[in-house]
């Protein structure tokens, strides 16, 4: 298998991840899940603009990729290769939605953030909950073709080559999509928007245990957490 150089990484590498899924072992597989998480739940977000949604584009990329690691080649990342899975379920999540008739709203570098020596108080986290909905909000009604270039941009870090990478398009597209997404939220937020960034569409432990347990119950893989997680409404066994 042909491997992509990394240098620096403190997560297990491609190689040997996908060496360990194929030869059976499911821990290593919820490793790569833990690993790539938030990422992929975030770029799904970013397209169906809902929680639940994403939570289930994600679980059924994982499935997808499941079945599809053996054409994994490293001539890419593992991370370019699972977002590039996952921003096609999420696709084909958003046609559905509109084929049952639900209505669709359309649609680089970020100001440096400061340092953040505010005392937290309650008062001070009350504003800061404030400040990051009014974020999240304003980046949900960027059009479609920029907030998924943002949030793989600006939220998760990648750069020009890799957020062109995963999303199947030109590196030129991609910097003008996070610059018009860049100067549509500054208009919208002014100077509040760098120092908060990390923060929107919270993806806490819950959450990504949930996904992993889920798809391990789908691949019948014994993993950590063997059992789901209760769905959003559904009553727990406790």
């Amino acid at each position: 298998m042909t491997t992509v150089a990394r240098t620096g990484s403190t997560l297990e590498s491609d190689n040997a991840l996908v060496e360990g899924i194929l030869a059976g072992d499911a821990l290593a597989f919820e490793r790569m899940m833990r690993q790539h998480n938030r990422r992929l739940f975030r770029v799904a977000r970013s397209i169906l603009r809902d929680d639940a949604e994403a939570e289930d584009a994600v679980q059924d990329g994982y499935i997808e990729a499941h079945r599809a690691l053996r054409s994994f080649r490293g001539e890419s990342r593992l991370s370019t290769w699972l977002t590039r899975i996952v921003v096609n379920q999420a696709l084909a999540h958003r046609r559905g939605r509109r084929s049952s008739g639900d209505a669709a709203t359309d649609l680089d570098t970020l100001p440096d953030r400061g340092n953040d020596e505010i005392v937290q108080t309650p008062e001070t986290q009350a504003m800061r909950a404030e400040l990051r909905r009014v974020i999240e909000s304003s980046i949900d009604h960027l059009p479609d073709a920029h907030r998924t270039v943002f949030m793989l941009r600006a939220v998760e870090g990648l750069s020009v080559d890799e957020t062109a990478a995963a999303l199947g398009i030109s590196a030129g597209n991609t910097k003008v999509r996070f610059l018009r997404a860049r100067a549509q939220l500054r208009e919208a937020l002014g100077q509040h928007l760098g120092t908060l960034l990390e923060d929107v569409f919270s993806f806490d432990g819950e959450r990504c245990d949930r996904i992993v347990a889920r798809v391990g119950a789908r691949l019948g893989l014994t993993l950590a957490i063997p059992t789901p997680l209760p769905a959003r409404g559904e009553p727990s066994n406790d």
